[in-house]
């Protein structure tokens, strides 16, 4: 099995107020300098009457982000989340940072407790996801400066592979790169059933109100409880089982339900393939654990457990969102092959014939094709209907350079023509980032707020591995917006037929790419001929497309 991209405690996740970054637009054409004349890519075509459904915006989200750019882009959600939120204790407003920093007691300052994240989200329209305990412990009283109480103290453990350099009373809880038992839970935390979330909605509403008047909007059900025997072992060193997953879920979403009945109920925002599939019990695939729970895997049967409950209350729902989290299992590099991985794979959000490249391919534990977002929508259509798709995790990585921006907006595109209803990037990419252009090509391309469409049409690449193309029309107007990121090293000219539209003659081009990584170059416009417009796509590059409706 490969290693899991490791991440940073973060308790919570700011957003705050900052001036617009406002996008620079040259008026030129759009290219990438002097260079030999461009080669024929594939044929698109768009149909604005064609696989028409609505985008969510909320898969624009973020977990963080630097505030100016996140008042930039109006980002739509963002998420209280991580392995630190597991045994966050609204009452004195103090977390544990599990495995990811020596297990350690921290007092959460002002500007990072759970209100002034809601605070903050508020004060922008940013809807919020907030976590709230699931594992059976918080966080107790502890000191704000050093010595920290923390779960794997030198008094009680004095060997250990690594002690915290600022408080050297503080263990990794690892010996000879094992792992230590016998951690006493009371030394860092007290006990927190579901109760304790219930009455953590209730303080929320009591500061904030109620889901449907402007409060808290989602609740998550914790995080990634497949790794707790890991990332938070000194008060949960047993693997999670279904029927802890399941009891606990339940237990916890009818309590949220109580103390706000509008708000809704995400989760079981698993990390990654393995607990996709498989409980701690379990491993990394259906095992015994699974055959005692009529054959179905871990997700199949949370669906199925969630559904069994409502039913079982009269029908009420307490699962509004299926999550998971998704990292790609690629190295990360920036060489050419680690690129062109990057690129590829993508596909296996929704490709039913990428088969994953990684560790998760026929190399190592041989699943089919994942069909990630595909996949989750099959199991919630079976087991548990209506409910929604999350994916409160992810990133590509290589956010600070052209090859990850260039998937960065191949997956945002995936999301909106995929149906997916929510998405946080954990991660974010900072405003000079070309990441972070990414995201404008979607929600400020123009500088001054013009966003992609909000409903999905159809769109079509003959070679989506050359030009992936992703088409919507804006209802405010209703222009259609073409997005074509080029994924070759090479400018590449294609005509895209559009079927279904009357629009004028002009069409707007913008793009990003190597030549300026500094401004989104609004180009010369093309114009539309015989029902088609055919363009250059430079190198490495993302191009909107806008299509302004024919006026009468």
């Amino acid at each position: 099995m490969g290693v899991r991209r490791r991440r940073e405690p973060r308790p919570a996740t700011a957003i705050g107020v900052a001036g617009s970054l406002v996008v620079g637009l040259l008026a030129t054409q759009a290219g990438v300098g002097p260079a030999a004349a461009a080669t024929d890519g594939p044929t698109l075509t768009v149909d604005v009457s064609a696989a028409r459904h609505r985008i969510s915006p909320d898969i624009y989200g973020m977990n963080g982000g630097d505030p100016a750019l996140v008042a930039e882009l109006g980002t739509p959600v963002a998420r209280w989340g991580g392995n630190a939120s597991s045994r966050y204790n609204f009452r004195n407003h103090t977390y544990n940072t599990g495995s990811d920093w020596y297990f350690e007691n921290i007092v959460a300052g002002p500007d990072n407790t759970v209100e002034a994240f809601v605070r903050r989200n508020r004060e922008h329209g940013t809807k919020q996801v907030v976590a709230v305990p699931l594992i059976g412990w918080v966080a107790k009283d502890s000191p704000s400066s050093h010595p920290f109480a923390c779960g794997f103290p030198a008094t009680r453990f004095p060997e250990q592979d690594s002690f915290d350099q600022w408080d050297p009373n503080c263990g990794n809880g690892r010996h000879a790169d094992a792992n230590l038992t016998g951690a006493v839970p009371t030394d860092t935390s007290v006990p927190a059933g579901p109760a304790f979330a219930g009455e953590m909605v209730s303080h929320l509403v009591n500061q904030f109100g109620p889901a449907a008047r402007g409060g808290v909007s989602i609740y998550e059900l914790d995080n990634e409880p497949v790794l707790w025997s890991s990332t938070h072992r000194d008060v949960h060193p047993e693997p999670v089982s279904y029927d802890e997953l399941g009891g606990k879920g339940t237990a916890t979403a009818a309590a949220i339900k109580a103390a706000d009945p509008r708000a809704q109920v995400l989760g079981p925002s698993g990390w990654g393939y393995c607990e996709w599939v498989a409980s701690g019990l379990d491993g990394c695939a259906p095992g015994a654990d699974a055959a005692a729970h009529g054959g179905l895997n871990l997700s199949q049967w949370y669906l199925k457990n969630m559904k069994d409950f409502s039913d079982a209350h009269g029908g009420k729902r307490f699962l509004d969102y299926f999550d998971q989290h998704y990292y790609p299992q690629i190295s990360g590099g920036r060489d050419p092959d680690s690129n062109a991985l990057r690129l590829r794979s993508t596909r296996s959000l929704w490709d039913p014939t990428y088969v994953d490249e990684s560790w998760i391919g026929p190399g190592g534990v041989n699943a089919p094709p994942l069909q990630f977002i595909r996949q989750m929508k099959a199991w919630v259509a079976q087991h548990y209907p209506g409910t929604k798709v999350a994916i409160t995790e992810y990133n590509w990585g290589a956010l600070d350079d052209i090859n990850g921006a260039l998937a960065q907006a191949d997956v945002l595109g995936i999301f909106g023509r995929e149906g997916l209803d929510l998405a946080t990037i954990w991660g974010e990419p900072k405003p000079t980032d070309p990441g972070a252009y990414a995201f404008r090509m979607y929600r400020n391309y123009d500088g001054v707020g013009g966003r992609f469409g909000d409903v999905s049409v159809s769109a079509g690449s003959s070679d989506q591995g050359q030009l992936a193309v992703y088409a919507a029309q804006r209802s405010s107007d209703r222009a259609l917006t073409v997005m074509v990121v080029n994924k070759t090293g090479q400018d590449l000219t294609s005509r895209t037929a559009l079927a279904g539209f009357r629009g004028g003659d002009r069409v707007q081009r913008f793009s990003y790419g190597p030549a300026d990584l500094t401004s989104i170059v609004r180009g010369e416009d093309l114009r539309v001929h015989r029902g088609g417009v055919s363009a250059t796509y430079p190198a490495n590059s993302v191009t909107l497309l806008v299509v302004p409706q024919r006026r009468h």
